[in-house]
């Protein structure tokens, strides 16, 4: 009898287990493998929570939990690693030295450059029959990106999916998505996301921000309009604006930000800050000739990478020389990823050059005293975990914008790539491994992790809030369903200055006329 009462409550516990296990889809086209990597552990942790995880992207997970299908892009033309040739930078041209002109020319050609990679990739991804039967199965919600493109919401509407939207952002709020919460753009404080500007601008930075946002909300709009064009024409449809689809359905807003690092920004219920979802904490060993050059260090060791995208052993050999001089000065030991490197790595005087390193274990190690930097936001996310200090070399994209919000927290110095000399870099140096920026490092670390949870774990719960109430628990600003004249209060303005006009002419009016009535009787008094 007990053990028939015990095989009862287990089939309850089952049975209720599998009742609280959700389908997932997620749509993930944007071929940056960075991107990626921000997403697959919550994409893991919730098929490890027993929901089913269907995932649409570039990048298969690997060992991935029995309840997970991937379900492969094709087209991609590379895996995103070490892809991008430093020779690039190197290019002198003489507008980028003129103040204002610079930042928007960089704004206008890098987000340009999102513009035919989205509209290719749309195309594309409506010709794949393993997409198309992924889009016709049920879901109870979705997880997309919010990148460069909107062909996936385009898609889920063709495919009639109800489901509510988890968007997710592997970087900060991408200027023509606040519009889909109801959150308040404002360039007068918010720089835009690809400028090296922090909430104090000056006049130029606020006029460069307010031109760029411009620029880039009618580009986005464009690819907006050609990949609703492109589906229509496939699937013979027709679907509303892709913006309001976005609307609409996003629920959640899931940003790869934190303030302590990212600065304060104005917020809403629905814009969830998950900085650090990526983080690895488990220990894991590191090689042994890396772990015998760490231990080995009598003064700690500094860390030089520039991520996964850019080819460093590609870097003119002047620039390398300046490099190379200023670290040698050190009485620091040095850990430098570069290509090309021997198995072991390559070691120069105190300098040992390696192919690969794993950058977050080496962070957290207590010999590692600074990290040079690209300013990618997952590395300086790794850096401001393990509380070191950074010289941060941006380069494109968010990189400016990430060196200066860390620089403004008293953690990091910047060194633009083409302004790099070997004096600039020491003093630099001087900087970061100076006891007051040791611990103010230490300091702002401490506080980036003092969380009401973990920021995973906060993913996760707000993922599985989504399924349970769906469209239901609204967490949008009502500002999201006005239009630009009633949030800026255009129509109260006008009215006040109608209303003031007229009383105005009204007072000059009445004034006019005792005037006259007193001066007129006056005057004839005089005469008589």
């Amino acid at each position: 009898m007990r053990i028939y009462i015990f095989l009862l409550i287990l089939a309850a516990i089952a049975s209720h287990d599998a009742g609280d296990c959700a389908r997932i889809l997620g749509l993930f086209p944007h071929i940056g493998k960075s991107h990626f990597m921000v997403f697959e552990p919550l994409l893991r942790a919730l098929a490890e929570r027993g929901h089913h995880v269907t995932t649409v992207s570039f990048f298969p997970l690997k060992n991935p939990p029995a309840n997970y299908t991937d379900v492969v892009l094709e087209g991609a033309v590379q895996d995103g690693l070490s892809s991008m040739d430093l020779s690039m930078f190197e290019v002198s041209n003489p507008l980028m030295k003129v103040p204002l002109l610079n930042t928007i020319l960089k704004n206008i050609f890098e987000m340009g450059m999102t513009a035919p990679l989205a509209v290719s990739t749309c195309e594309s991804i409506i010709r794949q029959s393993s997409v198309i039967e992924a889009l016709k199965q049920k879901y109870d919600v979705l997880i997309v990106e919010q990148f460069n493109s909107d062909c996936m919401l385009g898609l889920t509407h063709v495919f009639g999916i109800e489901a509510p939207i988890v968007g997710i952002s592997s970087c900060g709020i991408m200027p023509w998505t606040y519009a889909r919460i109801g959150l308040h753009d404002n360039p007068s404080y918010i720089p835009m996301l690809t400028t090296p500007y922090t909430s104090k601008m000056t006049f130029i930075q606020r006029l460069d921000s307010f031109i760029s946002k411009l620029y880039v909300n009618d580009l986005y709009h464009i690819i907006q309009k050609k990949e609703r064009a492109i589906i229509e024409k496939h699937f013979r449809v027709e679907i509303p604006d892709l913006d309001e689809i976005g609307k609409n359905k996003m629920s959640v807003f899931l940003v790869n930000t934190f303030h302590t690092l990212n600065g304060v920004r104005p917020t809403l219920p629905a814009v969830i800050e998950v900085g650090g979802m990526h983080l690895d904490h488990s220990t894991k060993v590191l090689p042994s000739y890396i772990e015998k050059f760490l231990n080995e260090s009598e003064h700690g060791v500094i860390l030089l990478s520039f991520g996964s995208l850019i080819k460093t052993s590609t870097i003119p050999k002047y620039k390398e020389d300046m490099i190379v001089n200023a670290l040698g000065k050190l009485k620091q030991r040095v850990i430098w990823k570069f290509e090309g490197s021997g198995e072991e790595g390559t070691l120069t005087g105190n300098i040992l050059r390696v192919k690969w390193l794993p950058q977050y274990e080496l962070l957290k190690h207590k010999k590692i005293v600074a990290f040079i930097t690209h300013s990618g936001l997952l590395g300086m996310t790794e850096a401001v975990s393990a509380g070191k200090p950074m010289v941060a070399v941006p380069f494109f994209g968010d990189q400016p914008a990430n060196a200066a919000a860390a620089a403004e927290a008293g953690f990091a110095t910047i060194v633009p790539y083409v302004d790099i000399t070997e004096e600039r870099l020491t003093k630099a140096l001087q900087f970061v491994l100076s006891p007051e920026t040791q611990l103010n490092a230490r300091r702002v670390s401490s506080i980036w992790r003092d969380r009401q949870a973990d920021p995973l774990e906060t993913a996760v719960y707000w993922t599985e809030r989504v399924i349970r109430w769906g469209h239901h628990a609204q967490l949008h600003s009502p500002a999201r369903d006005m239009p630009l004249y009633q949030i800026a209060l255009l129509d109260v303005i006008a009215t006040l200055a109608v209303a003031i006009f007229i009383f105005l002419a009204i007072l000059w009016y009445m004034l006019s006329k005792v005037f006259r009535l007193l001066f007129g009787r006056e005057s004839k008094l005089k005469m008589q």
